[in-house]
């Protein structure tokens, strides 16, 4: 631009517009002032409402973006949605794309769900959560529905799974990938059990594509084949019904956990396979990077109290799901225990305390002892009792 001209479209800027943005080379803005515009003044005078000025530009330019992106909403699909007591604002932030749809199908989606028993107020949550479901075909949603009810027994069931997970139905109309995917879980030997409880744990399994499932299943029985088991229909079986959440994970993750089992505690094949198909496939699905962590924390908090690595593998493989703890979970339990005088052996002993909440662990010894029971010559794994069971020893304490 000549400078003259740059000069004129600078003075000609109403005063009172407060917005301004400047593009120009560098070399340009470090040139003499009194060649640029001849008045050291006015430069400084106006560079000053620049720096001032720019954060109000940046922020007008937002609120110009949203109001331009509401402005091309359905505003028809947008009332129908507050009738039905859809959180408008949280489903624009999870699939803002929808609002802008013509033809979607809220009203069918809600006389389809009402017919299958979920309530008004269920509706709403899905769609809230979930809205890209309000532009699946009344013949799509059918065609899934009778899929699912191939495995779980009653619509309820399905509806419930949808109120904790709409995404799980929602997510994908490949109605062929899904009945795929249910053929193929069966002929592998998984049971009706296995299948519900797939779905009702981990139903993205069902939308992944028949070749990852593929993948994992193989996968897993050549695991049990190298370890010298002649069963792999049996352990895939098992360990699905352990963790059914590892379909959902790559076969690197899961291998690379098997192999820090086998590498940390020294398991022959036998010891090995006997954990994969107990408690040791809850944690098969975890991070690597976590699994690692936990454990490598475990290990030097139980060394600083005192135990020797054979009672530290032994704890752990014990109860496996202690690796779930992280890292500060872990300690405070630990440190909230001995402050209560256990000793560690007392704890190591007995994994399964750690479940409990420090409030629960707390409350419960307190109630204990004041009911006269001794820690010190008692078993303490009713500390992790199930409160029905809990209840009834207290009160049977209190008595005697």
């Amino acid at each position: 631009m000549h400078l003259y001209n740059m000069y004129v479209v600078l003075h000609s800027i109403p005063k009172g517009l407060g917005y301004l943005t400047i593009m120009a080379p560098r070399n340009f803005l470090c040139m003499r002032n009194n060649f640029l515009f001849g008045s050291r003044c006015w430069m400084i005078r106006f560079s000053a409402e620049i720096l001032l000025k720019s954060v109000s530009f940046r922020l007008f330019s937002v609120k110009c973006g949203n109001a331009d992106s509401k402005s091309s909403e359905n505003e028809e699909l947008l009332n129908n949605l507050l009738t039905m007591g859809v959180d408008v604002d949280m489903a624009r932030k999870r699939q803002p794309g929808v609002f802008n749809r013509m033809g979607t199908k809220e009203q069918d989606l809600k006389m389809f769900l009402l017919s299958k028993g979920a309530s008004k107020e269920v509706v709403a949550s899905i769609i809230s959560r979930y809205p890209r479901a309000i532009t699946r075909t009344h013949e799509s949603l059918s065609k899934r529905w009778d899929l699912w009810r191939k495995i779980m027994t009653s619509d309820l069931e399905i509806v419930n799974i949808l109120e904790r997970s709409p995404e799980s139905f929602f997510r994908s109309n490949n109605n062929l990938n899904l009945e795929n995917n249910i053929k193929f879980l069966s002929s592998v030997g998984l049971t009706h059990k296995c299948l519900c409880r797939l779905l009702t744990n981990a139903p993205r399994t069902f939308s992944n594509s028949l070749d990852l499932n593929k993948q994992m299943i193989e996968f897993l029985q050549e695991v049990c084949l190298s370890l010298g088991h002649n069963k792999p229909r049996d352990f895939v079986k098992k360990i699905i019904l352990k963790n059914p959440f590892i379909l959902i994970q790559s076969t690197k993750r899961v291998k690379t956990n098997i192999e820090f089992l086998q590498s940390t505690f020294n398991l022959d094949n036998e010891k090995l396979l006997v954990l994969l198909c107990g408690p040791g496939a809850k944690i098969l699905d975890l991070s690597n990077d976590y699994v690692n962590r936990n454990y490598t924390n475990i290990k030097e908090k139980l060394f600083s109290l005192g135990c020797t690595e054979e009672e530290i593998h032994k704890f752990i493989l014990r109860y496996p799901d202690v690796i779930f703890l992280g890292e500060k979970k872990f300690n405070d339990k630990i440190d909230c225990l001995k402050e209560e005088t256990f000793s560690i052996s007392q704890i190591i002993e007995n994994p399964r305390i750690l479940d409990s909440s420090i409030n629960t662990l707390k409350s419960r010894i307190k109630e204990l002892v004041n009911a006269g029971y001794n820690f010190s010559t008692s078993n303490i794994a009713l500390l992790s009792w199930s409160q029905k069971r809990y209840k009834a020893k207290l009160k049977k304490l209190n008595i005697e």
